[in-house]
């Protein structure tokens, strides 16, 4: 399947820990075309593990990608497959992490050393899939040469039919530097993004790291296909309500952060019913009034009370009030104590 032109225009990275379905359900809310990722799923979790757990996702969440991790063709074609079988709209091949537990699996960033397993790896996934298959990677890793490396690589892994990458514009050094300092230490080349888009104009090219905002990351877009934003739209995720009118031309205005919250609560209350705890949900909504008043009396409501026993959908009712305006904070015994 070809990817639409304009499918991946503005993304949200898949970020471990962070972009669960519940994140995924809260993001969607706010951007109705915003291109969604699930966190890194390696292949063996998905052939092996609980697929509902690992899978699971709810259909408002589409367009949605599963992004999977390993470099064994075969297992990452069945895990492929599998995740097509799911639903999912694409397949993404997690070629940027550097993490050591990540390379001692070896997959991730440290794969950008072996182009034709990568290509091994997204012809096999390509031959068991109808959705498109993309691969995210780096600059390059290491002592390589930026320019001879990430060529080299995306031509290989491009000949085997990987038409969409999405390129993180830092190297990863995967001896020296932990996974969080090579989220901020390497340099950013953004212009090295848009050389290789300049020179494969045939492939869609997706532009990550560093991007804190959408004035930020829109100006790439006279230079690229796409922009991904990771830790700013999951800190401050109102700023997906600007996506859908300013980058895909949409008429509907967004929903304000009061309705975003009262539409996430009424899905918290389901997935209540189904057991899942409060504050695995709540957490992703904490930056929702990022820089607005009473923010911090709103966080601080959720973050003191959604994980005692028995807390429910009240929790976020009453930060809804206190946020509003509606109903003075509610200080906890603990935390008037603390004060």
């Amino acid at each position: 399947m070809s990817l639409k032109p304009d499918s991946h225009r503005f993304c949200v990275a898949p970020m471990m820990e962070w972009t669960d379905r519940h994140c995924r359900t809260f993001l969607r809310l706010i951007s109705a075309r915003a291109f969604l990722y699930t966190e890194m799923v390696t292949a063996d979790a998905v052939l092996h593990g609980d697929r509902v757990r690992v899978l699971g996702f709810n259909a408002a969440e589409h367009p949605v990608g599963l992004q999977l991790g390993g470099s064994d063709p075969a297992g990452l074609a069945e895990a492929a497959r599998i995740g097509a079988d799911w639903g999912y709209d694409e397949i993404n091949l997690n070629i940027g992490c550097p993490s050591d537990r990540v390379q001692s699996g070896r997959f991730g960033a440290c794969l950008m050393a072996e182009p034709k397993l990568v290509a091994e790896c997204v012809s096999a996934m390509r031959d068991a899939v109808d959705v498109p298959v993309t691969v995210k990677c780096r600059i390059g890793i290491d002592d390589q040469d930026t320019e001879e490396s990430l060529d080299r690589f995306v031509d290989t892994v491009a000949d085997a039919g990987c038409m969409m990458f999405i390129v993180h514009a830092r190297k990863a050094w995967l001896d020296g530097l932990s996974p969080k300092e090579n989220r901020d230490v390497p340099p950013l080349d953004y212009d090295r993004v848009h050389r290789l888009k300049t020179r494969r104009s045939d492939l869609a090219i997706v532009i990550n790291g560093g991007l804190g905002s959408l004035p930020h990351a829109a100006p790439h877009l006279v230079h690229v296909d796409g922009v991904m934003l990771g830790r700013a739209a999951y800190a401050d995720p109102y700023l997906l309500a600007a996506v859908d009118q300013t980058l895909y031309g949409e008429a509907e205005a967004p929903l304000t952060r009061l309705e975003v919250l009262d539409r996430f609560i009424d899905y918290v209350g389901g997935e209540l019913d189904r057991g899942v705890r409060l504050n695995a949900m709540t957490r992703h909504v904490l930056g929702l009034f990022h820089g607005q008043p009473r923010a911090r009396a709103f966080r601080r409501h959720i973050a003191e009370n959604a994980h005692l026993p028995g807390a429910g959908n009240e929790v976020l009712e009453q930060a809804r009030d206190i946020v509003s305006g509606a109903a003075p904070e509610i200080r906890t015994a603990e935390s008037r104590s603390a004060a």
